[in-house]
């Protein structure tokens, strides 16, 4: 069994400086972007916020059936976290800077130039399980600031840290590559995203992945 690079279990708050636990206070992040989520959705009236819409959105059906690697993909980010939490600090910090900087990136762009999508359908085509787990997301989430996609976001940043993870097997970065494009696709087949998001987002992960792996990628050149 493979041994956790911090323990843990010697954690106080006292000692949150202490270069064994201060990437711990990089979690921060995601209370930050909870509460900033919070007051955007409710205080954004819809009036405001522009409509995202291409003709490609048009062209993708419905499909109900990627609500699965929709749904996956919060698995795949906490488990993510929490594997390089405790096996990998390194990889784990660079995720959360990653992460951090499409959080802070987006909800700029969602304060200063709100987003709307229209594509949910009116009603589903099929009514199976899938169909109402679509539904359930679609009560649970709006569909306004959606430009662009943190979805497509956190994904690529998962993606490109696991590919850079020396003690992860090839199986494993294809399977991570494959689902994250699985994901991806799923913002626009059930209607939660346009295409616009999605582009978005990726020039948003290409300028993160410059800034959080600036040294990484220095050394590649040079090689």
């Amino acid at each position: 069994m493979k041994k956790p690079a911090v323990d843990y279990r010697n954690f106080r708050l006292s000692k949150i400086n202490s270069p064994e636990f201060s990437h711990l206070k990089l979690l921060i992040g995601w209370v930050v972007y909870f509460v900033m989520y919070f007051l955007t959705e409710r205080l954004i009236p819809i009036e405001s916020c522009h409509i995202i819409h291409s003709r490609l959105d048009d062209m993708i059906p419905f499909c109900e059936y990627f609500v699965i690697p929709y749904v996956g993909w919060y698995f795949l980010v906490f488990g993510s976290l929490l594997y390089f939490l405790f096996y990998n600090v390194e990889s784990f910090t660079h995720l959360q800077k990653y992460i951090i900087f499409t959080q802070v990136v987006a909800m700029a762009i969602y304060i200063l130039y709100p987003s709307i999508q229209l594509l949910r359908p009116d009603a589903f085509p099929r009514d199976n399980i899938f169909s109402r787990l679509v539904g359930v997301l679609y009560a649970a989430d709006t569909n306004t600031n959606v430009f662009p996609s943190l979805h497509v976001g956190y994904s690529i940043a998962i993606a490109s840290v696991w590919l850079k993870e020396k003690s992860s097997s090839v199986l494993w970065k294809s399977f991570v590559v494959i689902f994250v494009i699985l994901v991806c696709l799923s913002t626009a087949f059930i209607k939660q995203h346009s295409v616009l998001d999605a582009f978005a987002a990726a020039i948003m992960c290409l300028v993160a992945e410059v800034i959080v792996y600036r040294d990484f990628w220095k050394k590649k050149i040079k090689h």
